[in-house]
């Protein structure tokens, strides 16, 4: 009860505070329901608060990841000791490729990833040559280079943990990444 008495309180004080609009500005008039206070009597429920920003999925320009066919797909993965995309990464690459060509603002980070085997210096080379690659593949299928950065993680940023051949081939790969999504 408390609570009421001071919400109806501070909204008496707030209303005597303000101005009253100029005559000469003709402000629409708009109606607004206010709703009512539950009482002990007659409790309700009070709706929900809507929330005040869209889900990022919902307001980004990107394609979605794993929506389906190769716009889907954002990784492209190697053979061992390999930096040639193969004919499974052509059509993502493509893919990209038409989007961005587009969709001239748009901006990608490739970045080239290898498994554990090899040095780090041996594998940061080895992701940067997979990223210029897929670069290339690109520039080819209608993308602009100003709209592609390559950046290699070598080892450092495995997909998966473990140290075998199933693992291993998930870590060769160059990853697709939109800037600002």
């Amino acid at each position: 009860m408390n609570k009421i008495l001071l919400g109806v309180l501070v909204v008496s004080v707030l209303a005597a505070c303000s101005s009253a609009p100029k005559k000469d500005a003709a402000a629409p008039i708009t109606e607004t329901k206010v709703a009512e206070a539950p009482t002990a009597a007659s409790p309700t429920k009070m709706p929900e608060a809507q929330p005040l920003v869209a889900p990022m999925e919902e307001a980004s320009p990107y394609p979605t990841k794993g929506q389906g066919g190769a716009l889907g797909e954002r990784s492209i993965y190697y053979a061992f000791d390999s930096y040639v995309v193969n004919d499974a990464g052509k059509p993502v690459a493509a893919a990209h490729a038409g989007f961005l060509g587009g969709h001239a603002k748009a901006k990608i980070t490739l970045q080239g990833n290898c498994d554990e085997r090899g040095s780090r210096e041996y594998n940061l080379a080895l992701g940067s040559r997979r990223a210029e690659a897929v670069k290339s593949v690109m520039t080819v299928s209608g993308a602009s280079a100003e709209q592609i950065e390559v950046v290699s993680f070598g080892k450092e940023k495995p997909m998966m943990a473990g140290h075998d051949e199933s693992s291993w081939s998930q870590n060769r790969r160059v990853d697709i990444v939109y800037q600002g999504e």
